[in-house]
């Protein structure tokens, strides 16, 4: 493991100094030698490439979404097997938990796409324009915020589905019950989706 953190660490380095310029890096570089106080904050966001932000808002946006997805399914799949053993008539109608939980990876993947059109090729004279700036940081909030409500909405999904699943193993009729709270718990995704769109429906695509 620490072979593998010594060989990533160098790499990670140099694709943080590509997206930053040499005035951040200088920025950062007071940071890790003791000269914290001389950081400035306001010039490091006025002079970072909106593009970073971006692709780091699309980045979270699908990668939080596919690990509550995944969280999710791996909780609930697991109990719906074990579960099945029991009372195999379990299997096909909790599905539906699964099901859940895969939309929440659906809602991110649909979200980063809608981000990931305002992308567009801009020169360096206009990269750092108020509306490029603003764009930046739109989708790098809104990314974020979609991101980490589907992360909470598939691990509610999942444990509500993990519930279910072995309730109807015991009692069929606590299914339908267990079923209508994890409906309110995949609904918090969707929240989290018509936010980011809120967010990141007025900025601009990269002009």
């Amino acid at each position: 493991m620490y072979v593998l953190i010594f060989l990533l660490v160098p790499n990670v380095l140099r694709l943080l100094q590509s997206f930053f310029n040499n005035t951040n890096c200088q920025q950062i570089d007071l940071l890790f030698n003791g000269n914290g106080e001389q950081f400035n904050v306001g010039d490091f966001l006025e002079t970072t490439s909106p593009y970073m932000w971006a692709n780091l808002g699309i980045a979270s946006c699908i990668g939080f979404s596919v690990i509550g997805a995944a969280w999710g399914i791996f909780i609930t799949g697991s109990s719906i097997i074990g579960a099945g053993v029991k009372a195999p008539r379990i299997t096909t109608k909790n599905l539906i938990s699964i099901i859940f939980c895969e939309v929440v990876a659906i809602y991110g993947l649909i979200m980063a796409i809608v981000f990931s059109s305002k992308l567009n090729p801009v020169d360096t004279v206009n990269l750092l324009s108020k509306s490029n700036q603003y764009t930046g940081y739109s989708l790098f909030w809104a990314g974020l915020t979609v991101g980490v409500s589907n992360l909470i909405c598939g691990l509610a999904v999942g444990v509500t589905g993990s519930t279910a699943a072995i309730a109807d193993a015991a009692d069929s009729a606590l299914f339908v019950k267990i079923l209508v709270i994890e409906i309110f718990g995949s609904v918090l995704g969707l929240f989290g989706l018509i936010v980011g769109l809120l967010m990141a429906g007025k900025a601009a695509e990269f002009s």
